[in-house]
């Protein structure tokens, strides 16, 4: 069995080496994978995200998640099973809810914030090192959901919303919903979102963004224009992104979180 970690804890503490520490004591034989822990601090909808197109490229097992800006309230630990088989456990805050979504939806789900399972004493600002850690690694070795914490109706558990695209005339009305390390913007376009569209691989495209206008091609790889060129493409997650050819569009366009582009064939 596997567990894998996604967190904003980054690498420059001890964070991530006390949850492998943690995970190490109370299941030896179970293996770790890191996701990630540069999810940007308290954004759960980007660590959302991140679990959403990594999981299924992991192996099924128990997967935890923690963006966690509310840690030490009253909001619940959770641990959840997916009809696919994953268990996800995580915060309630929404941040296991767009990969629950893609793995078929919660079967069943139990708040573990006073699990057996748990760490004694339970900071009140560590509960990846306390309860998320523990938790998984007894799931990951065998221990039973049921008895990992109280039953809880799934249909009570936090969501996040990602806005829609929207279709104006000729355009197509997308939002950035997150933007790599590279500046390449990530949008809420699919296949399904894009066809009739008249936007086809290898055309130009009109984006508009922040008031002005761009001219762009929709392209398969970044090679396919010059450096310095915008293009649109179809990235590694099926999702079209905005890039620069060897730049950042992001900073290009001056484009953050949620901001519309509108797209349209040239």
């Amino acid at each position: 069995m596997i567990v894998t970690l996604l967190t904003d804890y980054g690498r420059d503490d001890d964070f991530v080496g006390v949850c492998h520490g943690v995970i190490a004591r109370v299941a030896p034989e179970v293996r770790v994978i890191d996701i990630t822990h540069g999810v940007r601090r308290h954004d759960a909808r980007a660590g959302a995200l991140t679990l959403r197109n990594a999981l299924p490229y992991m192996p099924v097992g128990v997967h935890v998640a923690i963006v966690d800006p509310e840690v030490g309230t009253e909001r619940r630990a959770v641990a959840l099973r997916c009809v696919d088989g994953r268990i996800l456990v995580g915060p309630d805050n929404g941040v296991l809810s767009l990969a629950w979504e893609r793995s078929g939806g919660v079967t069943e789900a139990y708040d573990v914030s006073r699990s057996p399972h748990r760490l004694e004493p339970v900071s009140a600002t560590f509960h990846g090192r306390d309860i998320f850690a523990p938790v998984a690694a007894a799931l990951a070795a065998g221990a039973e959901l049921a008895e990992a914490g109280e039953r809880v109706d799934p249909d009570e558990l936090e969501r996040i919303e990602l806005p829609r695209p929207r279709r104006e005339g000729d355009s197509l009305v997308a939002h950035v919903l997150s933007i790599d390390r590279f500046g390449n913007a990530a949008l809420n376009v699919g296949h399904e979102e894009l066809a009739g569209t008249g936007v086809e691989v290898g055309q130009g495209v009109e984006l508009e963004a922040r008031g002005e206008r761009y001219h762009a091609t929709f392209a398969q790889t970044f090679a396919d224009v010059r450096p310095g060129e915008i293009l649109v493409y179809e990235d590694s997650y099926r999702a079209l992104s905005v890039a620069i050819n060897r730049g950042d569009a992001a900073e290009t366009l001056r484009l953050g979180n949620d901001d519309e582009v509108r797209i349209a064939p040239r």
